[in-house]
């Protein structure tokens, strides 16, 4: 299974989870696990999804979740589970 994880972070505000499981499931990322908190006003969220039946490919899915982040005014990270893993292994 091919994994990614996603974290979010910024101002809160309204929509951002909606606005992000939309862009998500149009491009049939389906999302296994989803932490999210609000701290002092900031919005911070953490994702695991599978891109086995992912529609588009890696960077062009990477590319519309910074387009998206711009919009809505959030910082959204999108990295494969592997290299993740790898650079939180210490």
């Amino acid at each position: 299974m091919e994994k990614a994880i996603i974290t979010v972070v910024g101002k809160d505000k309204v929509g951002i989870i909606a606005k992000v499981c939309n862009y998500l499931a149009e491009h049939n990322i389906n999302i296994m696990d989803i932490s999210q908190t609000i701290v002092d006003g900031y919005f911070n969220m953490m994702m695991i999804v599978c891109l086995d039946n992912m529609a588009g490919g890696f960077d062009e899915v990477n590319d519309g979740l910074y387009e998206l982040s711009k919009t809505i005014g959030v910082s959204i990270k999108f990295q494969h589970a592997n290299i993740f893993e790898e650079m939180h292994r210490i």
